[in-house]
Parts: C-alpha cells; structure tokens; sequence
C-alpha cells in the first residue's frame, strides 16, 4: 500500500489534484480546467490515485465527484511516525 501511495504522490499532477480535492470535491471535468493537458490524461491520474486509496469517486446523478480519502493519509502519517520514533534512535 505505502509503495502505490508514494508513487502516486511522486507526480506533480497528482500532487496538484489533491491539493485542488483539499479544498472541494470535484467532478473531472473541473479537474481538468485547472490543468493544460488532456481529460483522458486527467482520468489516467485519477485512476492511479484512486488506485492509491488517495481518491474517492461518488457517482451523483450523471457526475462522478472525486474527494480526498483522509483515511489513507492518516495512515501515511502513523507510517512516519513510526520512521522517526524517537525511541528507536
């Protein structure tokens, strides 16, 4: 899980897709007018995130909305804190 996560994170469309879900959820096509790259280009990042639990996707009438999975990064979190435990030094 930790190594798809990292991946995920280590792009800078990934990481600017989350921080835009940080704020609101968003349908795709809302995604993709913050960006100058395709929409089929957008659905590919978001299916690596979804992919890396750091997505959600909610089907809404014809709209799918995607929000940030906060569960995930608490567990990112709890992974570093377990890194740098100071009693481990």
């Amino acid at each position: 899980m930790i190594s798809s996560t990292f991946k995920a994170l280590a792009d800078p469309t990934r990481r600017k897709i989350l921080k835009l879900l940080k704020e609101q959820d968003m349908r795709a096509g809302e995604i993709a007018d913050n960006f100058n790259i395709s929409k089929p280009s957008i659905s590919h990042h978001l299916n690596i995130l979804k992919q890396a639990r750091l997505v959600l996707d909610e089907r809404k009438g014809q709209f799918i909305y995607y929000s940030l999975n906060m569960t995930v990064f608490q567990e990112i979190l709890g992974w570093f804190s377990g890194i740098i435990d100071r009693k481990d030094w």
